[in-house]
């Protein structure tokens, strides 16, 4: 993709595309084309390897994009919203998820994973100044709580009911005992 900011109907089109390759991907999984995505996208096939030039560059904005509306889920939630916010999204972004496992490719984000880092940081202080959870908690034990209940989400099967159960036994044992 070119360097500098995109022209606004560029900028449309980028957005449209990752929108519609969310929802096919989500449909499709690892069956879903470039090409698919971009008829469903209304633009030409060129169009979409301008913006991504491989599948894998769409599957790493997919997920760059992903990650920063959870950065911004991050600043409208306390600690434990937050929590049962992304195990919902990672049950509902099942696909891409999975899709993205299965690839093979190596996609790393880490700035876009550094963002969600702090924001759950922050949420993690907030909820210690507040009382709320136990002094003891740090981000570590947050991060791999979260990581294994998203996992559990994705793959487990989990209805609203189990989920739920689920969440309340993390929450109980992330609590202040005061």
């Amino acid at each position: 993709m070119p360097e500098g900011p995109l022209r606004a109907d560029a900028q449309r089109n980028r957005a449209r595309i990752l929108d519609t390759a969310e929802a096919v991907f989500a449909e499709a999984g690892p069956r879903a084309s470039t090409e698919e995505v971009a008829r469903r996208a209304g633009v030409a096939i060129g169009t979409v390897f301008r913006h991504f030039p491989t599948k894998n560059d769409l599957l790493a904005a997919i997920m760059k994009r992903l990650l920063a509306r959870l950065v911004e889920e991050a600043g409208r939630h306390d600690l434990f919203a937050f929590f049962t916010y992304m195990v919902a999204q990672a049950a509902e972004k099942k696909t891409v998820v999975d899709l993205l496992a299965g690839s093979g490719v190596d996609i790393r984000l880490p700035e876009a994973v550094g963002h969600l880092s702090e924001a759950v940081g922050a949420l993690l202080d907030q909820a210690k100044n507040a009382g709320t959870v136990s002094d003891q908690l740090e981000l570590p034990e947050v991060t791999a709580l979260l990581v294994s209940v998203c996992q559990g989400a994705l793959h487990g099967g989990w209805d609203g009911e189990l989920r739920t159960r689920t969440l309340n036994v993390v929450f109980a044992g992330m609590r202040s005992r005061t």
